[in-house]
């Protein structure tokens, strides 16, 4: 699988144990860096990854940031983008399964490297549902994104 993947500085110190883990599933990585703790605006990140994913150059795209609430936010702006702040395996697997989530955000500052591995193992090799309250679902949550949510 191709996998965008950023890390802002606060998110950076699980940078050494997730990319030796993407490499070692046979992931194909796009590395939007950054590669030390110099300050760095999370949305810069969201939009490298967010766009790679948008775009069709990855399948799926990993941000770490301080909490990952702001690179999920940021992300979840994109048109085409389905982002999630997750710290835990079962939400990892479901939000793939259940809501087609594409871009998982992760709190470098929230959970340990450990955890963050399992997290982002679950979240790869998940595949997204075809059952038909899944599927319906989603189309009401693309017509939010379609209409900005107004009447």
């Amino acid at each position: 699988m191709i996998v965008a993947v950023a890390f802002d500085h606060a998110g950076f110190t699980l940078r050494g144990r997730l990319l030796p883990l993407l490499e070692a599933g046979g992931h194909e990585l796009i590395d939007f860096g950054t590669d030390n703790a110099e300050p760095i605006d999370y949305p810069v990140k969201a939009l490298e990854v967010g766009r790679a994913v948008a775009g069709g150059r990855a399948e799926r795209g990993i941000i770490v940031c301080g909490s990952g609430a702001g690179v999920s936010v940021a992300a979840s702006k994109i048109r085409g983008v389905r982002a999630a702040t997750i710290h835990d395996t079962y939400t990892a697997h479901q939000a793939v399964e259940h809501d087609a989530v594409n871009v998982l955000c992760l709190g470098g500052r929230v959970i340990g490297s450990e955890v963050a591995a399992e997290i982002v193992t679950a979240f790869l090799g998940a595949v997204t549902s075809d059952e038909e309250r899944h599927v319906r679902r989603r189309a009401e949550v693309d017509e939010i994104e379609r209409t900005g949510g107004q009447e």
